[in-house]
């Protein structure tokens, strides 16, 4: 069966790429709103906080509310709930910030609250032989919005008002709520449910069953934390004062998202004899990022060491989706997955934060240095843990 065919898996693939459109969009817009004077930059990083603090808040809540009931139940209320608040972002703009961060924060708390029940309702709709194929469809989606979006976005500002496009990521996450199809997850009975904090802990319990799991999302926060956020500091910096140019900054974004596209393509149909061990080599290319920064190379240099970095980050992440969606017992798959998320991407400006005041206090180069070796340290030893070989440590469990 052909993916194209296939009506429940294009209406997941819908419902998801909404959502990261929808993600990413706002962000975007927002900063068209600060070029506007609708905001002003200090407004802008206190919206942003916002959604940042309620995406925090809801993505450990919505692993739990996704296992103890329907994932597609939960995508629907997150889907409602971000799309719903999304409009009073428009309305508060240059009016109230107070009223636009809380309104982002309740964005933020539907943009959390899919993203472990997404993950849950991949394993429930897709049969298991086909989830990377899957899983690299979707990240492709994501890869793809993020390199032709910004020249439609801007497009769109010539012909559209900065509200109406804020208001446009509403009915995209509509779309996200009403779209994807539903699954087939058995709810356990309600003799078996505990509390809230009770049913966190099986999650935490589930995680620590699986040593390469908590290896690899180790090695992950720390490259995120380190290489991801020193870069994105520090590329604009370089591109100006080394470079004299931005054409440095964008040509390495450019190729970063190229290169993640380049290694959705190939992970679609490769399966590398030790998958685990294939995609924390992955993981460790983003370590050339900041080490291109560290030194005066030739600007090409700059750019294919991003490409690179993008490459690498997607050769881990689908078979790191896919393995825990494989290996992680079904009924505790969303909570396993928030914490995924909750300390990796969801961390990602705790990084940030620390590491603009460490660049002030010790120069970029020293930080540039240390990221480099975490970025390429912290994989190679998750490596080192014996389930990270595969990604597995039992007999494959059957799906629900």
């Amino acid at each position: 069966m052909k993916y194209h065919k296939s009506l429940p898996f294009v209406r997941l693939w819908t419902g998801n790429t909404a959502s990261g459109l929808a993600t990413w969009a706002l962000p975007f817009i927002l900063g068209l709103a600060v070029l506007e004077r609708s905001l002003s930059a200090v407004d802008l990083g206190v919206v942003l906080a916002a959604r940042t603090a309620g995406f925090l808040v809801a993505v450990p809540v919505a692993g739990v509310l996704a296992d103890r009931h329907s994932r597609r139940g939960v995508v629907l209320w997150a889907g409602l709930i971000a799309g719903l608040a999304t409009p009073v972002i428009a309305v508060g703009m240059g009016r109230s910030v107070l009223l636009t961060a809380a309104a982002a924060a309740v964005v933020g708390v539907g943009q959390g609250a899919c993203r472990p029940a997404f993950q849950a309702l991949t394993a429930e709709v897709i049969p298991e032989d086909r989830r990377q194929q899957a899983n690299a469809a979707m990240t492709l989606a994501v890869r793809v919005t993020t390199l032709v979006a910004p020249g439609l976005t801007a497009l769109l500002s010539q012909v559209a008002s900065t509200q109406a496009l804020v208001i446009g990521t509403g009915v995209l996450w509509l779309g996200t709520a009403l779209i994807p199809p539903r699954g087939s997850f058995a709810l356990a009975p309600a003799t078996e449910r505990t509390r809230f904090f009770g049913e966190f802990a099986d999650g935490l319990r589930e995680a620590r069953r699986h040593p390469w799991f908590l290896a690899g999302l180790g090695a992950l926060t720390a490259v995120i934390a380190t290489g991801y956020s020193a870069t994105g500091v520090v590329l604009p910096l370089v591109s100006r004062d080394r470079y004299d140019t931005e054409a440095v900054l964008a040509g390495g974004l450019t190729a970063y998202t190229l290169g993640a596209l380049t290694g959705a393509v190939v992970i679609a149909r490769w399966r590398p004899k030790r998958q685990g061990w294939a995609a924390l080599i992955g993981l460790g290319f983003y370590g050339f990022a900041p080490l291109s920064l560290l030194f005066p190379v030739h600007p090409a240099l700059v750019i294919a060491a991003y490409a690179v970095a993008g490459l690498g980050i997607e050769l881990f992440n689908v078979p790191w989706f896919t393995a825990t969606q494989r290996e992680v017992e079904p009924g505790k798959l969303a909570r396993v997955s928030s914490l995924d998320f909750l300390f990796s991407y969801g961390l990602a400006p705790a990084g940030l934060a620390f590491i603009a005041p460490a660049i002030d206090g010790f120069g970029a180069a020293p930080v540039l240095a240390v990221c480099a070796v975490v970025c390429f340290a912290a994989p190679a030893a998750a490596a080192l843990v014996p389930s990270s070989r595969d990604f597995r440590i039992t007999a494959p469990i059957k799906s629900v």
